[in-house]
Parts: C-alpha cells; structure tokens; sequence
C-alpha cells in the first residue's frame, strides 16, 4: 500500500493522486486537502495538527 507524501495515511487502491515533478520525482496525495497544502499553499506536514507526521514528531518529544 503507498503512503500519502503529505499526510503520511494509506492510500487504498484505486484512490488518490499521482503528481510527477519535472524532476521526475513522483509524489502521492490521498485527498485534494493534502494535495493543496503541499503544492499551493506550501505548507510543511509537520506543522499541521491533523497529519500523521505531526503526531509522530509529537511523541518524539514527549518521550524526550
């Protein structure tokens, strides 16, 4: 299963979108939300409460 580059969720088959940069680089996206703070708005995941990667960097520093 391919994890969201944004978010850091599943993303089931079927579903979600597939950016590829020029660089070649291919980016996953689960929903249009994450899709448009990464690319439009250029905000960074661990800054958003509601993401994966920011609950993960949360309890980091709770055990530290």
């Amino acid at each position: 299963m391919v994890k969201c580059d944004y978010c850091g969720k599943n993303i089931e088959k079927g579903t979600g979108k597939m950016f590829i940069k020029d660089s070649g680089k291919i980016i996953n996206f689960c929903t249009k939300r994450c899709e448009k703070d990464m690319l439009v708005f250029g905000r960074k995941s661990r800054e958003q409460k509601w993401t994966d990667v920011a609950h993960a960097e949360k309890a980091a520093s709770k055990k530290s």
